[in-house]
């Protein structure tokens, strides 16, 4: 009996049915994914496999565009049959499609476990006319691991593995390699793609940070590979640059976490300023959401209202510009509720228009 995998087309040995393997459950069970799409518990050894792996997502996020037709059982060994040809599949194409977008994400398995540490799945979101050849990837030291590769089609999106919080910190860099093509008609050529990602795994344990999107029925942490045919960030250097680059930065002092830009006013030494703009508190803001901005410069606003709690008489202003307006709001509910005893008002508009608050520590 060959080994059964996740995506394996199966049927019951004692018992009439089957289905596609969604998940293992221990060494000796698995969980298949009946016609009408019902989840039956089996052991492995009353199941054989009777059809080639299903390269698509799990029943509850199966993708919203396109569905894999069946693939053909394969025939006994005992009686020969002609040799079955598979359907092409129907590819729908719309004009938005002609431009690559692409994201990798992550679901929880159990999302009221983060903070204990649940299983997460990982998938490929293909959102264009394409088919993809990818090779999905970790860096550990110094070389890197291949953890998936194979073909995606147009318009789909495609699970590539689970995973436990054991192996998050071997996920913080990660690189997908890609080549986009069309069968069987004209298509406008795309440049092979390969590109290195940053995985923020502290974000893996809070909830906020899974959030509703159009891909997935439920919460994910969504990072963007390629937008509007532009790769986030391209590898363009040789094997040999690399490897000389990372026995330099060994050399080098680690870089200091950014801080948000504190200076005392020229002519009032009693006055500070603090820019919460997010583009002077990081260096870079790929895949943080306009939420997970905000916490962040919230945290910066608490840490140094804290800072200076024991500075009474002084006065802090805080820049966060005018924009829609949401930034300001925020500061000015924690000033309500958890600062009651500050005082705080608009700055000068001369200096900083509707841009900034003023607060004065009492």
């Amino acid at each position: 009996m060959s080994e059964i995998r996740v995506g394996d087309r199966v049927r019951f040995l004692n018992t009439t049915g089957g289905g596609v393997v969604r998940s293992l459950k221990g060494k000796d069970q698995v969980v298949v994914e009946d016609e009408d799409g019902f989840e039956i518990p089996a052991l492995i050894r009353e199941c054989v496999v009777v059809g080639e792996r299903e390269a698509q997502v799990n029943s509850s996020n199966r993708s919203p565009l396109v569905s894999k037709s069946p693939v053909a059982p394969k025939p006994s060994k005992e009686v020969p049959a002609p040799k079955a040809v598979e359907p092409e599949t129907k590819i729908v194409e719309t004009p938005e499609g002609e431009r690559l977008n692409i994201y990798l994400a992550f679901l929880p398995v159990d999302p009221e476990k983060l903070i204990q540490g649940s299983n997460y799945e990982a998938y490929l979101v293909n959102d264009s006319n394409y088919y993809l050849y990818i090779n999905y990837m970790n860096r550990e030291n110094s070389s890197w691991t291949s953890r998936f590769n194979g073909l995606i089609e147009p318009n789909t999106k495609i699970f590539m593995e689970e995973f436990g919080k054991e192996a998050l910190n071997s996920l913080e860099r990660v690189c997908l390699q890609m080549i986009a093509f069309k069968k069987g008609k004209p298509y406008s050529l795309k440049n092979a793609i390969s590109v290195e990602l940053r995985i923020d795994t502290v974000k893996f344990y809070k909830q906020h940070c899974f959030m509703e999107n159009d891909y997935f029925d439920d919460d994910a942490l969504l990072y963007p590979v390629v937008r509007q045919d532009v790769p986030e960030r391209e590898m363009l250097v040789s094997a040999v640059e690399l490897q000389e680059a990372m026995q330099q930065k060994k050399q080098e002092d680690r870089r200091q976490k950014p801080q948000p830009i504190v200076h005392k006013k020229s002519n009032d030494d009693a006055v500070l300023e603090v820019d919460l703009h997010s583009s002077q508190l990081l260096d870079n803001t790929n895949g943080l959401s306009s939420g997970d901005l905000l916490n962040y410069q919230l945290d910066k606003f608490r840490e140094i209202l804290a800072k200076y709690a024991t500075h009474k008489g002084q006065k802090i202003v805080f820049i966060h510009g005018k924009g829609e307006g949401v930034l300001r709001k925020a500061i000015e509910n924690e000033l309500k509720t958890k600062y009651k005893t500050y005082y705080f008002q608009d700055a000068s508009f001369r200096e900083y228009g509707f841009g900034a608050t003023m607060v004065i520590i009492k």
